[in-house]
């Protein structure tokens, strides 16, 4: 898989079921990008500890709260009127784009917070996405599942 964030993230999220697993636990409240780069750290070896989790959780959480999720609802908030308005429906288009950046960017921002941790010296990946999703996890242990399988293969 590739060694930035992003490009992992666009690969690892084309794979059968993932998009639906990262659905499921966006739905529970889980940060899709959280996710994502818990997954990368997972596949690159980097240990998991506490301390790391709440850096990654600082980082993710205000620009999740401001930025994406706004995007996110109000895309959503249009998607039924824009079936019907073709110029409703451009610039719903456009706040997609927009969501689709912010992630990028949060991706970019969490993949700078990790730049210096260690890699390879660790098999921490489930460790990683369970500590990312929390309360969560317990509720969509397929889903976990479903992305382990898609990072490791196995």
């Amino acid at each position: 898989m590739s060694s930035d964030l992003w490009s992992f993230s666009l690969t690892l999220y084309a794979r059968p079921g993932v998009e639906q697993a990262c659905l499921q636990m966006q739905a529970a409240g889980v940060s899709v990008c959280l996710l994502l780069c818990a997954a990368w750290l997972g596949q690159r070896g980097i240990a998991c500890d506490e301390q790391r989790l709440e850096k990654l959780r600082g980082v993710a959480q205000a620009w999740d709260v401001d930025v994406v999720q706004p995007l996110r609802a109000l895309r959503v908030q249009w998607k039924v009127a824009a079936e019907q308005d073709a110029e409703l429906h451009l610039l719903r288009e456009q706040v997609k784009a927009l969501e689709l950046e912010a992630e990028r960017n949060l991706l970019l921002r969490l993949e700078r917070s990790s730049r210096d941790w260690p890699h390879g010296v660790a098999t921490d990946l489930a460790i990683w996405l369970e500590g990312v999703t929390a309360d969560a996890a317990h509720l969509h242990r397929d889903a976990l599942h479903q992305l382990r399988v898609a990072v490791t293969g196995t």
